[in-house]
């Protein structure tokens, strides 16, 4: 049985090291990112096993995602090395030391080829957990089917679903995403969202109200993320509220998918809402004290390291 499955896609990153425009000898990094995909690091990090689904292209970006993936102790057995599209790419511009220019190439790429084939049935319906985000069904069609296939099979089985609502304005307009993700909610076990990526949904209200209206929907939990304002969940255990856990801050990318891989795994440990919040907030902040998307996630012995007590070694 594998904990947590998740599907989606993986990118290739290059990233400025330094404030400024692109030009050439600029100083730049090279890592890979994915919101799926970066759940499934942090849960594997924090103990759990996980696996991801996805497509990269027969290319040394797509070779890198992968090794980086198993490095992690992600299974990436069920994904797919595309030889006829190259694996997409994120290029990443420090403009200025406040504002980030993102420019991706993904249309028609590797990531963008998926399709309900490539999902495996017995790996969802042994799984506790399948994790989407609606930046995949905002690929394209095949995307699309293919989360659909996976959550019906997970309800089918009985699996616990996920959805990171993940509302992506350069992928589809506000109008699409919602006619997909409203229908996703209704399947869903668990929802995140934003205020902002709320208001696909239900009306906008204060946190609270957005969340019940949600749970109306169908699922069992919603946590909305409130940013530096912290997150509120409303699911049938209760309610609670959760603070941010205070960090210096080096690099807001990534604190979302942080939030949510800490609250899946305190769902795994079948830990108390207050629990998982807790975690989902920790794990958020280790994100944004470090570069990259996904490189500062704790492993399970650095969690009281943000509690002020060292760890022994």
């Amino acid at each position: 049985m594998t904990a947590l499955v998740t599907i989606g896609e993986a990118m290739a990153v290059v990233a400025a090291e330094r404030p400024g425009p692109l030009t050439s000898g600029a100083a730049l990094h090279l890592a890979f990112a994915g919101a799926e995909a970066t759940v499934a690091i942090g849960v594997s990090r924090l103990g759990h096993t996980a696996s991801w689904t996805g497509r990269v292209g027969a290319d040394s970006a797509g070779t890198m995602i992968l090794q980086g993936l198993r490095g992690e102790a992600v299974d990436v057995t069920r994904a797919r090395v595309d030889a006829s599209a190259p694996t997409g790419l994120m290029l990443r511009e420090c403009r200025t030391q406040d504002h980030t220019r993102v420019t991706y190439y993904r249309h028609g790429l590797a990531g963008s080829r998926l399709t309900p084939d490539d999902i495996d049935p017995e790996l969802i319906a042994h799984a506790r957990i399948l994790h989407i985000t609606g930046i995949t069904p905002a690929l394209g069609a095949g995307p699309r089917a293919a989360i659909r296939h996976a959550v019906e099979l997970a309800g089918q089985a009985g699996v616990t679903v996920s959805l990171d609502l993940n509302y992506r304005a350069k992928l589809w307009s506000r109008q699409d995403a919602a006619a997909e993700l409203s229908d996703l909610v209704t399947r869903a076990d668990i929802v995140f969202a934003s205020p902002d990526e709320a208001t696909l949904i239900v009306p906008e209200a204060d946190p609270a109200t957005m969340a019940r209206a949600l749970l109306e929907l169908g699922p069992r939990e919603a946590v909305l993320k409130l940013g530096a304002h912290g997150a509120h969940a409303v699911t049938d255990e209760g309610e609670a509220v959760q603070n941010i856990v205070p960090i210096t801050l080096v690099n807001p990318i990534g604190a979302g998918d942080a939030f949510v891989a800490g609250y899946l795994t305190g769902h795994l440990d079948g830990a108390a809402l207050s629990t998982r919040l807790h975690l989902a907030a920790t794990c958020g902040a280790f994100a944004v004290a470090a570069h990259g998307d996904w490189e500062g996630l704790p492993r399970r012995a650095e969690l009281d390291l943000l509690l002020g007590q060292d760890v022994a070694r």
